[in-house]
């Protein structure tokens, strides 16, 4: 486990052309990210989305920003305002805010300006199946991935569903960044094994940073 350099400092790790894992590099600030995913799924709760092909995704999302991620009859789009409570979304937490500015240009990456932050819960058992992140009119801008708590294999492809696959092991604190060549690659998350995680318990987060919207 990696958590066995928990108190070394941060470090990179290539990835894919384009793509870094920044080890630890979230862990000074776990509590105060955890505590202000409280605060957004106060106003905007955790849901377990319908996609549109009826089936009941096992990760419970929320999101804040100006755009949030979804799921209709139509398909995956982002929306100025939560479906669930007719609202806008919550504005992104200014350490959030500070995480992704800071993590994006370690990465390479000094423009990064996101405007959608999709949160994810994850259980014991949970899991996110192979997928390209393409719903976004901006697709230069890079991924910004924060996990917090329990530990995820992440795996992560090429630009065909069937690429070989790399399975890397994130744990509390990590952080991956991609962009560039990398930026359409499919990527996922295996099934959370069960455990216990001193800052979230049974559970693991992911704030995914993106820009959305219009390109400028």
């Amino acid at each position: 486990m990696l958590d066995l350099f928990a108190e070394a400092e941060p470090w990179d790790e290539p990835l894919a052309p384009g793509a870094t894992i920044l080890r630890r590099f979230a862990l000074s600030r776990g509590g105060q990210l955890l505590a202000a995913i409280d605060d957004v799924a106060r106003v905007s709760p955790f849901r377990q989305m319908t996609t549109p092909g009826g089936y009941t995704m096992s990760v419970a999302m929320t999101n804040c920003g100006p755009l949030g991620w979804t799921t209709d009859s139509r398909g995956y789009l982002y929306a100025t305002r939560d479906p669930l409570t007719e609202e806008p979304w919550p504005p992104v937490p200014a350490v959030f805010s500070q995480l992704a500015d800071a993590a994006a240009k370690r990465a390479g990456y000094p423009d990064f300006r996101p405007d959608a932050c999709l949160i994810n819960r994850y259980l014991p058992g949970s899991k996110l199946s192979l997928h390209q992140d393409k719903d976004e009119k901006n697709l230069r801008a890079p991924i910004v991935s924060v996990s917090l708590g329990l530990p995820a294999i992440f795996q992560f492809g090429g630009l065909k569903r069937n690429d070989p696959l790399k399975r890397m092991l994130l744990e509390h604190g990590d952080v991956v960044v991609w962009g560039g060549e990398s930026r359409l690659f499919y990527h996922g998350i295996q099934p959370i094994k069960e455990g216990d995680h001193p800052a979230t318990g049974r559970c693991r987060y992911n704030l995914t940073f993106r820009q959305a919207g219009e390109v400028e």
